[in-house]
């Protein structure tokens, strides 16, 4: 079975700097790709950044130059770390993971269970 759990959010003040981590548990084939999602009150869940199996990434517009995604293949791990927060980052952080669990098949997504993180003004 196939866990995501995140950590390292929490309250921070605006142009601060906080690093998310997600560790996946679980036996599987391959990584296909691990991101991080987000959703505020009210909002939908978007897309923050992406990063694939050869580490082709991919990044929100807004978080460009301040987020920086990255990973650790022998851990299964993704981060998130994020730069010069912004009350509008307030939200909550999720971390997804697409997997193989056997060659030629089809991946499937997991979600983690999310992560607060506040930036006041």
């Amino acid at each position: 079975q196939v866990q995501l759990v995140e950590s390292g959010g929490g309250l921070v003040q605006a142009g601060g700097s906080l690093r998310l981590s997600c560790a996946l548990s679980g036996t599987i084939f391959s990584l296909k790709a691990m991101g991080w999602y987000r959703q505020a009150p009210g909002e939908q869940r978007e897309l923050v950044a992406t990063m694939t199996n050869i580490g082709i990434t991919n990044y929100k517009d807004s978080v460009k130059g301040r987020f920086i995604i990255s990973r650790d293949n022998a851990k299964n791990t993704v981060y998130l770390q994020m730069n010069n927060l912004k009350p509008e980052d307030t939200a909550v952080y999720y971390c997804n993971a697409d997997v193989y669990f056997r060659p030629f098949a089809p991946s499937y997504l997991y979600w983690g269970q999310g992560t607060q993180v506040t930036v006041s003004s």
